[in-house]
């Protein structure tokens, strides 16, 4: 039990320190870690563990919809795609549908990925 409430004490801390930057690359890393749990739980014909990491992956899907900045044009496309994500998570949820799980995965895995290397990028200069 003290190990967990240790552990739940660095993430809390973790959480609370990080920048705006890295604060946006661990709801990416979340939302591929429910994702991924979500496609081994319609492997294993798990419901409730797919409906559970759904809901929690949408959760962050909606967080990462809210830091958007509606000023800039990009966002209305990131918002587009945000929700096309949504889409495919419950399509995964409702349908069983592993492809849909893993087309959110993708575009997931690829956004992270653009967002670490501008995080790089933004530190080099």
């Amino acid at each position: 039990m003290a190990t967990q409430n240790q552990h739940s004490n660095y993430v809390n801390i973790a959480i609370t320190t990080a920048s705006q930057e890295k604060m946006t690359l661990m709801l990416y890393d979340g939302a591929l870690k429910f994702t991924n749990q979500a496609i081994l739980a319609v492997d294993e014909n798990n419901l409730l563990k797919l409906n559970e990491t759904i809901r929690r992956a949408l959760a962050i899907i909606r967080e990462l919809q809210l830091t958007l900045d509606s000023r800039h044009d990009i966002s209305n496309d990131m918002n587009s795609l945000y929700n096309y994500i949504i889409q495919c998570l419950l399509t995964g949820n409702t349908d069983k549908d592993r492809s849909a799980l893993e087309e959110a995965r993708a575009l997931l895995k690829e956004f992270r990925d653009t967002w670490k290397e501008a995080m790089k990028l933004e530190k080099k200069q």
